[in-house]
C-alpha cells in the first residue's frame, strides 16, 4: 500500500483482533502477517515548511514543522487493517 492509497485505508472495514503485545516482539498484522510496512495517518495536521530560494531560482527546503490537531491512527501497510492498538509501541520504537 503506498502513501497515496491512505484515503482508501479509512474506508476499509477491517477489524483487527486485540492481541497482547510482548515488549520484545515486532509488530505483526494479525490479518495478513505483515511485519515490515505500516502507515501512520493523522487527522487535522498543520504542516509548515520553510524554503529558501537559491540564486539560480530553485528552492531548497530549510525547515519542516508539523502540528497534529486530530486523531492519529496506525494501519497495516499491506492490507489496511487498523493496528492503532500498537501505535504506542510504534512510537516507543521510533528512532
Amino acid at each position: 500500500m503506498s502513501y497515496s492509497d491512505t484515503t482508501k485505508v479509512k474506508k476499509k472495514k477491517v477489524r483487527s483482533k486485540m492481541v497482547p503485545f510482548p515488549s520484545s516482539q515486532r509488530i505483526t498484522c494479525s490479518e495478513c502477517n505483515n511485519s515490515t510496512e505500516f502507515l501512520e495517518v493523522s487527522d487535522g495536521v498543520i504542516l509548515t515548511t520553510r524554503f529558501v530560494q537559491n540564486k539560480d531560482g530553485s528552492f531548497s527546503q530549510e525547515l519542516d514543522d508539523s502540528q497534529v490537531l486530530g486523531q492519529v491512527k496506525f494501519y497495516c501497510g499491506d492490507c489496511g487493517a487498523d493496528l492503532t492498538q500498537f501505535h504506542k509501541r510504534f512510537l516507543e520504537m521510533l528512532f
